[in-house]
């Protein structure tokens, strides 16, 4: 409980549950000490939560008797909201999530009007979301940690793992979070690299954040940015790849590892890079729409064989395997 609002609604949830609590156990539960235990006392009692306060070797804290904070109320439709909310947040790979989440949907079960708790039952029971399947678990501290460091726009203090297991401490300005293909992505300024940087969740083995601020770019989108370095990853064999389409139908059709596209006279240029060219090949064929391979000669070549392979099995004419525009296809 580090944020101060997330320890003043457990002083009132422990408050609500017990009759009366002495203030040092109070203190103990909330893990704060008694001066900052006073002062959410009184900041409850500005909220207008009537608590009554005894002095003595006996005393505490208690609510006045017959007080209650008035139900949570939703309609059907925010029922589903929550619950699909609660059934996202299963797959997105944070390993000490799930208590929390059974957690919630428990009190959402107990406090819930039976229409919307039979809404909620019945997508919990018949609706399952690809959220990306999550390749890596992520720590969920690690992510409330640094959001809390976008949203103060304050810098974190990072110890980084690479992909080799070496070890780096780095100050690192979060601009945003991603999750993105089963990942959690973390995006900003890196002090040690003096640059933009897209960083794994999973490989950051600590965070504090620091008292230094910092300036987020206006306008940067963190997801947007981060599509573009994934796209961007240097591979083995640079590709050059032109779609007949638009661009809105073409990244709809797309997917980061095939590169990045941008709109041009007569189409959509997609410039990206491949270790695998018979995989890029079949990715190109499953395209609604025409395109023309550019370079490699290589990857024109793994196209024209597939498609000649395709007409063989429809019985159509094969296409000449010198072709450079090939009408992509999605298997049935």
């Amino acid at each position: 409980m580090s944020h101060p609002t997330t320890r003043v609604l457990a002083v009132l949830e422990i408050l609500q549950s017990q009759a009366h609590i002495g203030g040092a156990e109070l203190a103990s539960r909330v893990g704060v000490d008694r001066r900052t235990l006073r002062r959410y006392i009184a900041m409850l009692e500005e909220m207008g939560i009537p608590i009554t306060t005894e002095q003595g070797r006996y005393g505490g804290y208690r609510l006045v008797p017959g007080f209650r904070l008035p139900p949570m109320m939703f309609t059907d439709e925010e029922a589903q909201a929550l619950s699909l909310g609660l059934i996202a947040a299963r797959g997105l790979g944070l390993a000490d999530a799930a208590p929390a989440i059974e957690s919630v949907q428990a009190k959402l079960d107990r406090v819930l009007p039976g229409a919307p708790r039979k809404t909620i039952a019945a997508l919990r029971e018949s609706v399952a979301l690809q959220t990306g399947d999550a390749r890596a678990s992520a720590d969920a501290k690690l992510l409330r940690v640094l959001s809390e460091s976008a949203q103060s726009r304050r810098t974190s203090c990072l110890r980084y793992r690479a992909a080799d297991g070496a070890l780096t401490s780095r100050d690192f300005d979060v601009y945003g979070l991603v999750f993105r293909a089963g990942r959690w992505y973390v995006v900003g300024f890196c002090h040690l690299r003096a640059g933009l940087r897209t960083l794994r969740l999973d490989r950051v083995a600590h965070a504090d954040v620091a008292e230094r601020a910092f300036e987020r770019p206006a306008d940067f989108d963190a997801s947007e940015y981060l599509t573009r370095a994934l796209a961007t990853l240097p591979r083995a064999t640079p590709v050059e790849v032109m779609l007949r389409t638009d661009l809105e139908c073409a990244r709809r059709e797309l997917f980061n590892t095939l590169g990045a596209p941008e709109a041009c006279e007569g189409g959509v240029l997609l410039r990206g890079s491949a270790d695998d060219l018979a995989w890029y090949a079949r990715e190109l064929m499953r395209l609604p729409f025409r395109f023309e391979v550019r370079e490699p000669d290589a990857l024109r070549l793994e196209v024209a064989q597939r498609a000649s392979a395709l007409a063989d099995q429809h019985g159509t004419a094969p296409a000449s395997s010198r072709s450079s525009s090939v009408r992509g296809s999605r298997k049935p």
